[in-house]
């Protein structure tokens, strides 16, 4: 198998260097021809895998875009790897010239506007092959005619999904986690100190050969948290990882117990166990009781380790992959195995079962709910545990779920953050792992306190009507009040942690009494508190007026985005995300012109905007008003140089920080977009440190950039590296926000096209 590999790869790189001038890549039937052929080598070899051969192919349709075997092969490979989005262009090139090529052509052209997220346009194509399929007489061979109808619904429910974003922070944990293969199936312990996942990095694997799709075998690896951050993961090793597939299914919550996949019997859930932390692991063994002679493939433990949820496609489910609960009887017996039903599972796959740390409330994904393509992740809650009775589903919405597949998803213990696995565009190259800040999922459901107030004649003792206001002294906001008769006053406090209120009792007649108390939190054990307040009478004094500070206004942003050279309106791909958080903004309008409402309280974002056929614009905004920005989009020309916004590296060093995946993304998409672009990187750096180091420095930065492409499948003859060091600075060097932190850079410029 490798050296089958081995040669191909030689004949690729020669048919590369054989026409003098592939990067110009003009119109070439002959070279096309070739590569197409090259291609077909690749996959009758049966061992290279999918993206390898896509390049090839990528290619052959580069060189002649009337080649409509080539072209309609890209796009289908671009579907069956990463950068389905780019498919259009190749399945466009089919389209225009032979419409009827394939008979579920527009279909396929749905697909790739789907992943994109070009909803409008997807449900074009989409309508265009369902109307095509309803006069029957559909090939075999050709997706079938009820297909279309469920897309549809997909792009309607993520249209739906964007302009009403969650309250969601969506990070992705970084390289010491994440690689260029696909990473996946996060499980955490109870303090969240370890992280264990599975992996098919070739680095650190167990099984030095590749799986039939020539890619590596899956692997368990493990990384420990110092501080705030992950360490480096690590292969787990023997005995939990052998030389076949295994893959993480759920953790303890002390961390001490392992249940994990293997690909044997048709897929069975093991178990592996240890004394303590750093402790070695036991040999895994089969978890009795599970397993059938069908698959059982992922799986989530309770916190007190008596009640299992797995998914298996055994019979007399709904249909494909089901989610099951099983409970552990006194001799330690898994028992009572039940389907959750059609509450939870559907004629589709449900996958990815996660039970919360209280063991109320379910977490999963499904294809066959209200979603946006793909997995995407739901949520219910056990209502009547004898019963087996749960809420409806829920989906977590946008921007946790996408139309590519959004699964595995753990929670904390604090409910405060998640893991789980998604394919997006920060991504480091297939499936990463992405941690979710969920602030509203944190509020756990409390009892309010309630403080009464009883007012009195100070003279009498008796009850009197007054006018009664309680006030919170941190933000003014006022408390709801009740009364069932005079004198009686009840607060419902809701605020979990204690506080200071200020009260003030008015009465015409009486003097006015107005005081700053302490009150417990509703998280606090004690949830009742009365004050009796007894007014006197006496000279009337004007009543207390208690301010408040202007309410925040949130503020409009409106994008307009025009061609450069002609100035009129464009339709793009716009979006506006917090820097803080990585929370999307819901955007509305018309093309060319989209408007997002900002929170008054924050001011800090990244606005992206794309289109193909021209130059991707990644900006960080400060926006405290509402105001209005121009984007001019540029088509990619000899000459033009654009700054890299978001690419930021460790001090001192030229290793990327997490977020420049996003950025560098972008720019490998572009250039895979434009395949006779060639670019040079530059790197530049502020006046600090000598000019032999800062140019060293700024050229290390940009073959950093240029290694990362080329990493991708960009041929290293399209992209060069050059550091300027300091010598090409766009402000003074005197001071740091105003000109050193401007131009420490890295910027590309178009050197042919």
């Amino acid at each position: 198998m490798h050296s089958i590999r081995r040669i191909l790869i030689f004949l690729t790189t020669i048919l590369a260097f054989s026409s003098g001038s592939v990067f110009a890549q003009e119109q070439d039937k002959e070279q096309s021809k070739a590569y197409l052929e090259q291609a077909q080598l690749m996959i009758d070899a049966g061992s290279i895998a999918l993206e390898e051969i896509r390049d090839v192919m990528v290619q052959a349709a580069d060189f002649d875009t009337t080649n409509i075997e080539a072209n309609f092969e890209a796009g289908h490979l671009f579907l069956e790897t990463i950068g389905q989005e780019q498919a259009v262009k190749y399945f466009m090139r089919v389209r225009r010239q032979k419409p009827d090529f394939k008979y579920d052509l527009d279909y396929w052209i749905g697909q790739s506007y789907h992943f994109g997220m070009n909803f409008d346009k997807a449900i074009q194509y989409y309508t265009n092959y369902k109307n095509k399929a309803s006069k029957g007489n559909v090939p075999g061979n050709a997706t079938p005619a009820i297909e279309p109808d469920r897309r549809i619904a997909e792009c309607q429910n993520g249209k739906e999904f964007m302009a009403a974003p969650q309250n969601y922070s969506i990070i992705n944990i970084g390289k010491a986690i994440n690689s260029e293969y696909e990473d996946y199936a996060p499980v955490v312990n109870g303090d969240e100190t370890e992280l264990v996942f599975t992996t098919r990095r070739r680095d650190g694997n167990m099984n030095e050969n590749v799986f039939s799709d020539n890619k590596p075998w899956e692997d368990i690896f493990i990384s420990t948290k110092e501080g705030d951050k992950w360490l480096p993961a690590k292969n787990i090793g023997a005995p939990v990882t052998t030389l076949n597939h295994e893959s993480t299914t759920s953790l303890s919550r002390d961390g001490n117990t392992l249940l994990i996949y293997k690909d044997e019997n048709n897929g069975d859930i093991y178990v592996t166990s240890r004394k303590a932390t750093n402790e070695p692991w036991s040999i895994p063994e089969p978890l009795e009781g599970i397993n059938s002679t069908y698959a059982e493939s992922s799986s989530s433990l309770s916190t007190d380790g008596t009640t299992l949820y797995f998914s298996s496609d055994r019979p007399g489910g709904l249909g494909g992959f089901d989610i099951y609960a099983a409970t552990k009887d006194s001799r330690g017996q898994w028992t009572k195995i039940k389907n959750l039903g059609p509450g939870i599972n559907t004629p589709l796959d449900e996958e990815g079962p996660f039970i919360d740390h209280e063991g109320k409330t379910l977490y999963f994904s499904s294809k066959g709910r209200k979603g946006m393509g793909g997995y995407d992740i739901y949520k219910s809650t056990l209502t009547d545990p004898k019963n087996n009775k749960w809420t409806e589903p829920e989906n977590l919405g946008y921007p946790i779920n996408t139309p590519d597949n959004d699964i595995y998803f753990v929670g904390t213990k604090d409910g405060k953050r998640g893991y789980y696995s998604s394919v997006r565009e920060d991504g480091m190259g297939y499936s990463d792992i992405y941690r979710v800040d969920t602030p509203d999922a944190a509020k756990k459901e409390t009892i309010p306190v309630k403080f009464t107030v009883k007012v009195f004649d100070a003279a009498t003792k008796q009850a009197m009507d007054a006018k009664v206001t309680l006030t919170s002294v941190k933000d003014n906001t006022v408390v709801p009040m009740t009364s069932t008769r005079a004198g009686s006053y009840d607060f419902s406090i809701t605020a979990e942690e204690a506080k200071d209120y200020k009260l003030v009792i008015e009465k015409e007649g009486y003097t006015t009494q107005s005081s700053v108390i302490g009150i417990v939190g509703a998280s606090d054990k004690a949830n009742a508190d009365t004050r009796s307040i007894e007014l006197k009478k006496g000279e009337e004094t004007p009543p207390v007026v208690v301010k408040k500070d202007p309410t925040p206004v949130a503020v409009k942003f409106t994008v307009k985005v025009i061609d450069a050279a002609t100035k009129q309106p464009l339709d793009a791909k716009v979006s506006l995300t917090s820097a803080k958080d990585n929370k999307p903004v819901a955007a509305s309008g018309r093309a060319g012109s989209y408007d997002f409402t900002i929170p008054a309280e924050v001011k800090d974002f990244k606005l992206s905007v794309e289109k193909d056929g021209y130059i991707f614009q990644n900006t960080p905004v400060s926006i405290t008003a509402t105001t209005t920005r121009t984007v001019e989009l540029r088509k990619p020309t000899a000459g033009v140089t654009q700054i890299l916004h978001n690419i930021y590296f460790d001090f001192n060093r030229a290793t990327f920080k997490k977020e420049s995946y996003d950025e560098l993304n972008k720019l490998e998409n572009m250039m895979k977009q434009n395949s006779n672009m060639k670019l040079e990187i530059a790197g530049h750096t502020d006046s600090f440190g000598g000019d032999a180091y800062n140019k060293k420095l700024s050229l290390a930065r940009a073959s950093a950039v240029r290694n990362f492409l080329t990493s991708r499948g960009i041929d290293v003859k399209r992209v060069s590296a050059a550091g300027y060091g300091d010598t090409r600075p766009l402000a003074s060097n005197d001071d740091e926000e105003g000109g050193r932190e401007i131009n420490r850079r890295v910027e590309f410029k178009i050197i042919s096209n």
